[in-house]
C-alpha cells in the first residue's frame, strides 16, 4: 500500500479514490493498455469525475493545499502503481491547472482555471523546447499575439489532451509559457508531430512537435519569467515526478508478496518521507534513490518470478521496461549523476 496520510477531509477523499481506481480499475487493464497505442479515454474521464484532476488546483476549486506535498505524492505513487501510462498522462495535465491558478493575466484563471480543474479540458506540456540542443523553441511577438518555431521534444498525450502548455524564449531571453491548441497536424500544417517509439508508456502518445510560425493568440499568454530564473529552478527537476518511481517500487513489492522482505518497504517508506521533505538543493539525491529503488524491485520481482518474467502478459516484464523508462524520465545532469553514483 502507499502513503495514506492526508491532511484535509478533502485530501483523504482524493488520495482513497486514486486507490480505488488503481486497484479496481488501472492495474487490471494495465497489460492491456501497455498493448494498445493509446491510454483509454475512459481512464482520464474517470480521473476527472473522481475530482482528480483538480490536485493542483486552489482548495475552493477542489484542489489540494498548496504545502500538502504528502497527499500529492500518496496520489501520484497509487496511480503509478496502477497503470504508469495513464499517470504519465494525467501527471503532466497538472503544471497548466497549477500555471492557470497563479496567473495574473487578465482572464486566464477565469477561462481556463475551472475547465482545467474539472478536467472538463484535458493539458500536456512542452517545456523542453527551452533545453532542445538542435532547435530551442523561439517565440516572437506579432500583432494579435505570438509566433513559435522550433522544437518541443517530449509533449505527451498527442490526441488525448486539448491544449498544450508551452514554453519558449524570446529574442531577449523571456520565456513565455503559452496555451496552445493541439490540433490535428493535418488542420494545422504549422505544428507538426513525430511519434516516439517507448520502451514503455507507449500508450502515453509521446511525441516531438514542431512549430513551423505557428500562431498563437496574445490572450493565451498566462505569464513570462527570465530564461537564467526558470533554469535555476528547473535544474534540480521535480520532486513530483520522484512519486512515479516509487509507484513501480511500490506495485512490485504488492506483486512479491512475502518473497519482498522488510528490507524494501523499510527503503521505500524512507524514500517516500524524503521526497516529501526535500529541497532544491536534496531533490536529485531522492529522486536518484527512488528511481534506483523502482530498478532493484522490479529486478527483483523478474528473477523471483523467472522464466514467466519475460512473457508478454505478465506483469513483471512491464514493470521492469517501466522502471528502466524512470531511470532517464524527467531527469537533469544532477539526478544523473547522483544515479550513476549509486548504479554498479
Amino acid at each position: 500500500m502507499t502513503n495514506s496520510r492526508a491532511g484535509t477531509p478533502r485530501a483523504q477523499t482524493l488520495v482513497a479514490e486514486a486507490a480505488r481506481i488503481a486497484d479496481e480499475v488501472l492495474f487490471p487493464a494495465a497489460g492491456v493498455v501497455d498493448g494498445s497505442d493509446r491510454v483509454p479515454v475512459a481512464h482520464l474521464n474517470l480521473l476527472a469525475e473522481a475530482g482528480l484532476c483538480a490536485m493542483a488546483a486552489p482548495p475552493g476549486e477542489g484542489g489540494l493545499e498548496p504545502e500538502d506535498l504528502a497527499s500529492a505524492g500518496a496520489i501520484v505513487e497509487t496511480l503509478a502503481g496502477g497503470c504508469l501510462a495513464t499517470t504519465f498522462v494525467w501527471l503532466q495535465h497538472h503544471t497548466a491547472v497549477r500555471a492557470a491558478a497563479a496567473s495574473e493575466r487578465d482572464g486566464i484563471r477565469e477561462e481556463w482555471l475551472r475547465p482545467l480543474a474539472r478536467g472538463e479540458r484535458r493539458a500536456g506540456i512542452a517545456l523542453a523546447g527551452l533545453r532542445s540542443p538542435t532547435a530551442p523553441l523561439r517565440v516572437r511577438p506579432v500583432d494579435g499575439g505570438f509566433r513559435l518555431d522550433g522544437e518541443a521534444p517530449w509533449v505527451t498525450g498527442w490526441d488525448l489532451i486539448d491544449v498544450l502548455y508551452v514554453a519558449a524564449r524570446d529574442a531577449d531571453d523571456l520565456v513565455h509559457f503559452l496555451l496552445v491548441d493541439a490540433a490535428a497536424p493535418a488542420a494545422t500544417p504549422t505544428l507538426q508531430v513525430r511519434p516516439l517509439d517507448l520502451v514503455a508508456v507507449q500508450a502515453s502518445r509521446t511525441v516531438n512537435a514542431r512549430f513551423d510560425d505557428h500562431p498563437v493568440p496574445a490572450e493565451r499568454l498566462i505569464t513570462t519569467q527570465p530564461f537564467d530564473e526558470w533554469s535555476r529552478v528547473d535544474a534540480s527537476g521535480s520532486t513530483l515526478n520522484g512519486f512515479l518511481a516509487l509507484g513501480v517500487a511500490g506495485r512490485c513489492l504488492r506483486e512479491l508478496g512475502p518473497a519482498a522482505g522488510d528490507s524494501l518497504a523499510s527503503e521505500l517508506a524512507a524514500c517516500r518521507s524524503d521526497l516529501v521533505a526535500a529541497g532544491a538543493v536534496q531533490t536529485p539525491a531522492v529522486r536518484a534513490v527512488a528511481s534506483e529503488l523502482a530498478w532493484r524491485t522490479a529486478a527483483r520481482l523478474a528473477v523471483t518470478t523467472g522464466s514467466r518474467a519475460v512473457l508478454r502478459d505478465h506483469p513483471a516484464q512491464r514493470l521492469l521496461r517501466e522502471a528502466a523508462f524512470l531511470l532517464v524520465f524527467g531527469s537533469r545532469p544532477a539526478i544523473r549523476d547522483e544515479l550513476l553514483a549509486r548504479l554498479p
